[in-house]
C-alpha cells in the first residue's frame, strides 16, 4: 500500500522506496464534483476511486495502474498514442531490433501492461479539468518526452512536475523524440510558476516553497552542462558516436540494462548536435567528432 501524504486537497500516494523506479508517487485530487488521479504507478489499483485520470507522459512507470480505471484519461496529445498503445510506447524508445525483445520482456515482467488502454484523450497545453471546487491545469513541459507535462492544482497551489524530478541523476532525454533543448526550456518554464508545493514522481517527493524549488531546479539543470563539459574533455581527440556512447554521459559504467545503449546513443547524438550548433564541436573527419 502507498503511504499517503496530504497537501490541501491533494493526496500524494507515495510509492515504495520513496518512489524510486520502478515505483512512483501518484496524486489523488479530491474535488467537490469529481476525483482526479494523476499517474497511477505500481501499487495503485481499483481500491483507489477516481472519476478521471491524467497522465503526465508516456512511460511505463506512469501508467502501471491505468488498467484499473475505466474512466476518461487525459494526456498531452503528443504522447497520447504511446499511452494508449504498448507497441507505440516501445517504438518511442528507438531501440535496435536486437534490443527490443528484451526491453519488451522487462516491461512485461515489471509492469504487465495491456496491449491497449482505451479512453485516452489527447489534450493541449493549458487544458483545464474542472473538479468542482478545484481545477487541474496541464502545463506542457516537453524534452523528457514530446508530451511530458506537469499539472497545476488550484486553489491549493500544488504544482506536480512529474519527471523533472530534481534528482542528482539529472534530466533524462534518451528517447527517440526527446530533446535536450526542449528540456532546458521546460525547466526554465517550471521555474516561473509560483506554487506552495512542488511534487515529483520519483524520490524527492514534495518540495515546499518556490525559493527551495528553484534552488533545487538550478542544481538539476546544471547536470546537463556538466555532461557537456565531460563530453568536450573526451573530444580532445576525435571520437565516433559509438565511442561517446560507450564513454557514457548518463549511466555509470556498472549499470547494465537492455535500454542503456539506446539511451546513451540518443543522449550523445543530442549533445553532439547541440554543441556543433554552438560551434564547440566539429567533424574531424566523416563520422568522427572533435572539440573545437
Amino acid at each position: 500500500m502507498a503511504t499517503e501524504r496530504v497537501f490541501g486537497a491533494v493526496t500524494v500516494l507515495e510509492g515504495q522506496e520513496r518512489g524510486a523506479f520502478p515505483y512512483g508517487n501518484s496524486l489523488l485530487v479530491r474535488g467537490s464534483a469529481q476525483q482526479l488521479l494523476i499517474d497511477p504507478a505500481l501499487g495503485i489499483d481499483g481500491s483507489v476511486r477516481a472519476d478521471a485520470v491524467m497522465i503526465s507522459h508516456a512511460h511505463e512507470d506512469h501508467i502501471a495502474g491505468l488498467r484499473y480505471f475505466p474512466v476518461p484519461v487525459y494526456t498531452h496529445h503528443s504522447d497520447a498514442e504511446a499511452v494508449a498503445s504498448l507497441e507505440a510506447l516501445i517504438d518511442s524508445y528507438g531501440l535496435e531490433p536486437n534490443e527490443r525483445p528484451e526491453v519488451a520482456r522487462q516491461i512485461d515482467a515489471q509492469f504487465a501492461l495491456p496491449s491497449h488502454h482505451h479512453g485516452v484523450n489527447g489534450v493541449v497545453d493549458g487544458e483545464v479539468l474542472d473538479l468542482g471546487d478545484r481545477t487541474a491545469t496541464l502545463i506542457h513541459l516537453p524534452g523528457h518526452t514530446p508530451g511530458h507535462s506537469g499539472v497545476f492544482i488550484e486553489p491549493d497551489g500544488f504544482f506536480y512536475v512529474a519527471d523533472i524530478d530534481l534528482t542528482s541523476f539529472g534530466p533524462l532525454y534518451g528517447d527517440l523524440h526527446s530533446s535536450v533543448d526542449d528540456f532546458l526550456v521546460s525547466i526554465d518554464r517550471a521555474s516561473t510558476i509560483d506554487a506552495r508545493w512542488y511534487g515529483t514522481f520519483h524520490q524527492k517527493g514534495v518540495v515546499e516553497g518556490a525559493e527551495e524549488f528553484r534552488t533545487r531546479l538550478r542544481a538539476y539543470r546544471e547536470v546537463v552542462f556538466r555532461r557537456e563539459e565531460r563530453l568536450l574533455e573526451f573530444l580532445a581527440e576525435p571520437r565516433t558516436l559509438d565511442e561517446v556512447a560507450e564513454h557514457r554521459l548518463v549511466y555509470r559504467p556498472h549499470v547494465q540494462a537492455p535500454f542503456v545503449r539506446a539511451v546513451e546513443l540518443r543522449t550523445a547524438h543530442l549533445h553532439l548536435e547541440r554543441l556543433a550548433g554552438l560551434g564547440q564541436v566539429a567533424f574531424a573527419e566523416p563520422g568522427r567528432y572533435v572539440a573545437v
